[in-house]
C-alpha cells in the first residue's frame, strides 16, 4: 500500500487532494441541478466566459477570483438578456456569448509576454499549486453552496420539473433560476484554479450524470456525485504522480471515465434484469 499512500505524504499533494475534494463537493451540489435542468451547454459557456476576467486580473496583477467572478457574472447577465428575445433560441445566445467571451480572453492573454504559459494555466488549472488560502476560499464557497441549496431546494425542484407549477405555488421561478445561475457561477469560479476554465466542466457534469444512472432521488444523486468526484480527484492525482501527466486534466479525464464505466455497468445491470425477467415468464404451449 506504500505506492498508494506515498504521494499524499507530500504537502502540496495533500493540499491538491483537499482542494479537489472541496471542488468535488461543490460541483456535486451544483452539477446535479445543471444536469437535471439541461443547463450543460450554459455551464460550459460560462466556464469559458471567465477567461477575459481572469486574463485581465492576471495582466493587472489583481485578484484572479474576482476577475473570474465578474466575467462569469457578465456572461450570466448576457445570456439572460439575450435569451428573452423571441427571434432566436437561448442556445443561439449562449453560443454567441461563448465564442465572443473566449475570443476576447485569448486576445487579452496574447498581450502577455508569457502567452503560452498563462493561457495553459487559465484553461487547464494547476491543482498542485493550491495554497492554504485557496482551501479557505473553497471551504467558504462550499458553505454558501450548501446554504443556498438547502434554502432553495423546494423551488429548485419545482423549477426543474414544472416551472408553471412553481409559479402557481408562489415559488418565484425567475428568482430560483437566478439563484441557480449564481450557484453555477460560484462553482465555476471556485473550481477554475484547480482544473481550469476548460476542464471544470468535467467535474461539474460527469459525476452527477454517472450518479443519475443509479439513483432517482436528488439527495442520493448529489451524494453519489460527491463520492465519484472525490474518487476521481484521488485517482487522478495518483495517476498524475506516477505517469507525470497534468494533474487537473487527469482528474477531469478520470471523472469522465467513471461516467462511462457507470453507464456500462448500468447497461449490464439492465440486460441482466431483462434476461432474468424473460426467463421467469412461463412459455405458452
Amino acid at each position: 500500500m506504500e505506492w498508494l499512500i506515498a504521494p499524499f505524504d507530500v504537502s502540496f499533494v495533500q493540499r491538491a487532494l483537499w482542494g479537489g475534494v472541496l471542488v468535488s463537493l461543490i460541483c456535486a451540489l451544483v452539477g446535479t441541478w445543471v444536469v437535471l435542468r439541461g443547463m450543460a451547454f450554459l455551464g460550459d459557456a460560462m466556464s469559458h466566459g471567465m477567461l477575459p476576467g481572469v486574463a485581465l486580473g492576471s495582466l493587472a496583477g489583481g485578484n484572479l477570483l474576482l476577475g473570474a467572478a465578474l466575467s462569469a457574472g457578465v456572461m450570466a447577465l448576457g445570456v439572460t438578456a439575450l435569451g428573452r428575445s423571441r427571434r432566436f433560441s437561448q442556445d443561439t445566445a449562449i453560443g454567441l456569448l461563448f465564442v465572443g467571451m473566449l475570443a476576447i480572453g485569448v486576445i487579452i492573454v496574447s498581450h502577455s509576454r508569457s502567452f503560452a504559459v498563462d493561457l495553459t494555466g487559465f484553461l487547464f488549472g494547476d491543482v498542485l499549486a493550491v495554497r492554504e488560502r485557496d482551501l479557505g476560499f473553497l471551504a467558504a464557497a462550499l458553505a454558501v453552496a450548501v446554504v443556498v441549496s438547502l434554502l432553495g431546494y423546494r423551488a429548485f425542484v419545482a423549477l426543474t420539473f414544472d416551472a408553471r407549477r412553481a409559479h402557481t405555488l408562489g415559488l418565484r421561478p425567475r428568482l430560483a433560476h437566478a439563484a441557480l445561475l449564481g450557484l453555477l457561477t460560484l462553482a465555476i469560479v471556485a473550481s477554475f484554479h484547480v482544473v481550469g476554465t476548460l476542464l471544470v466542466f468535467g467535474l461539474l457534469i460527469a459525476p452527477p450524470a454517472a450518479a443519475m444512472l443509479w439513483a432517482s432521488r436528488i439527495p442520493l444523486i448529489m451524494l453519489g456525485a460527491a463520492v465519484l468526484g472525490c474518487v476521481a480527484t484521488g485517482t487522478g492525482l495518483l495517476v498524475s504522480w506516477y505517469w507525470g501527466t497534468a494533474a487537473g486534466a487527469t482528474i477531469a479525464a478520470v471523472a469522465v471515465a467513471l461516467f462511462f464505466l457507470s453507464a456500462l455497468a448500468a447497461r449490464v445491470r439492465e440486460h441482466a434484469s431483462r434476461t432474468t425477467t424473460e426467463e421467469g415468464i412461463p412459455q405458452s404451449s
